[in-house]
């Protein structure tokens, strides 16, 4: 096994379509043309920002007549529009029939240097609007890419079902109490801090409206981290799963959003990274078994001088960073060090393998205990000091962490105490990814089999007769035989 230093990775994101941009039109001039139903949607849009809009409704103004009420600023003009019309617009929208008038329209608006969008021809487009969720100034925007609006609303129905229309008054809250914040010029460690007790409370109670005394609760929070602060930061180990990010806790991800910087396995997927802040460093910390790996040693350094920094560190392990995950070490470095350490446990990688298989880990016919044991000692070998008489238990349920390798002398020394050879066993590969694969035969056949499995990733065994049907389903003939 060969060292590896750690090595800081891209904060990478999936191919955009579009870049989601929410422009400042206030009181800004935005140019619409056209009198069409459309054009009066997006001029009722274009109004609510405050934007001085500009519309050419040429020979049909009296479509847009309701719009100039109160405050609203909508100039109507009952002609066609002309290019001097788009000079210093911050947009320009049209809603226009004829091909060669969208082309003019298009050519003008660029040779004016104003972005510009075509109702319903995204070929025109140089932005689209999305599928508005509206709890301003909280606003939520789906876009298709025009490709699909009608499914782009169906989402946002979605979305407007999950987001409680009072979260409008905490978004309120935010912007009025975001001075009082911002005047005490406290560190960014501090100031995340306040909006991560904001959000907790925002969230805990969304449909009631925030008021003075949560207010002063909140700022006294503040003011108690303030005075506690001593400038270091804090670590959190978090469990990935197995690997399919939909298993991700809550309070993992809310973990996740909130980091610094995420130091993380190689068997932590592309998936769950996805979901975290996208401002956070990520430094990819892995080992490999038989491979190159970073020291142990060196993580805990690592760790420890990150936090030392006031940065919120999170550890991403595959699986529950408590199941052969190294946690302890971890721990035990921060706590010398003095650092405060969290843990978020995570669905074990046994866990999502025999959800995978469709059963349990345990079975009242089967299997009265669950062990869960490494097949990988400090050396890279069997180790020495597992029980073998247990590991030979008829009814238990078996777990086998990093076992490619070592396998076949579990099996000889398992035999020896007792196994019986025929006891089902399963190998999964990937456990709950997309590319899993897994090979179900008995203990006495099962090393043999693992080439079939691919060359790297993470492989699991499950021993024990509760993973019978797995077997009988892989091999009907076989069971019969056995029966």
């Amino acid at each position: 096994m060969t060292d590896r230093q750690p090595q800081t990775t891209a904060a990478r994101i999936e191919p955009l379509a579009t870049l989601p941009l929410f422009h400042k039109l206030d009181g800004r001039r935005v140019v619409l043309a056209g009198a069409t139903e459309g054009a009066l949607w997006k001029a009722e849009l274009l109004a609510a920002t405050g934007a001085e809009l500009h519309v050419f409704a040429n020979g049909e103004p009296e479509l847009f007549a309701g719009l100039s009420q109160g405050e609203v600023r909508v100039h109507l003009h009952d002609r066609a529009w002309q290019a001097d019309d788009l000079t210093d617009a911050a947009i320009a929208v049209a809603d226009l029939d004829d091909s060669d008038e969208v082309r003019a329209f298009v050519a003008a608006a660029r040779q004016a240097g104003v972005p510009v969008n075509i109702v319903d021809k995204p070929e025109y487009c140089d932005f689209a609007f999305g599928a508005l969720v509206n709890r301003s100034p909280l606003i939520v925007a789906v876009s298709t890419d025009g490709a699909a609006p009608v499914f782009g609303q169906a989402i946002r129905t979605k979305i407007e079902a999950l987001l409680p229309a009072g979260l409008k008054n905490w978004a309120q809250a935010a912007a009025d109490w975001r001075p009082s914040v911002q005047a005490r010029e406290l560190p960014f460690t501090l100031r995340r801090a306040f909006w991560e007790l904001f959000a907790g409370k925002a969230m805990a109670e969304p449909e009631r409206t925030p008021n003075p005394q949560d207010e002063a609760e909140l700022f006294a929070r503040l003011s108690q981290i303030e005075a506690a602060h001593d400038g270091k930061g804090r670590v959190t180990l978090v469990g990935a799963g197995p690997g399919d990010p939909e298993l991700l806790t809550l309070k993992a991800i809310r973990a996740l959003q909130s980091a610094d910087i995420i130091l993380y396995d190689d068997l932590v997927s592309p998936g769950v990274l996805e979901l975290a802040r996208r401002e956070a460093k990520r430094m990819l910390v892995g080992k490999t078994g038989y491979g190159p790996s970073v020291k142990q040693s060196d993580i805990n350094a690592l760790i420890v001088s990150l936090a030392v920094q006031g940065k919120h560190v999170v550890r991403l392990k595959g699986g529950d960073p408590g199941i052969f995950g190294r946690a302890g070490e971890e721990i035990e470095a921060c706590q010398a060090a003095g650092i405060p350490v969290a843990i978020v446990p995570g669905i074990s990688a046994a866990q999502g393998a025999a959800a995978s298989l469709g059963l349990s880990l345990t079975h009242r016919d089967h299997a009265r205990r669950l062990q869960f044991v490494t097949g990988h000692s400090r050396k890279g070998d069997l180790p020495d000091d597992l029980d073998w008489r247990a590991m030979a238990d008829p009814a238990a349920s078996t777990v086998i962490y990093m076992a490619r390798a070592t396998l076949s002398g579990f099996r000889e020394r398992a035999i020896a105490a007792g196994l019986d050879p025929q006891t089902p066993a399963v190998a999964v590969h990937s456990a709950t990814r997309p590319d899993e694969t897994r090979i179900a035969a008995t203990i006495a056949t099962l090393p043999e089999r693992l080439g079939e499995l691919p060359a790297s990733g993470p492989v699991l065994v499950l021993l024990g007769h509760a993973f019978g049907p797995a077997l009988a389903e892989a091999n009907p003939a076989e069971d019969r035989r056995r029966a």
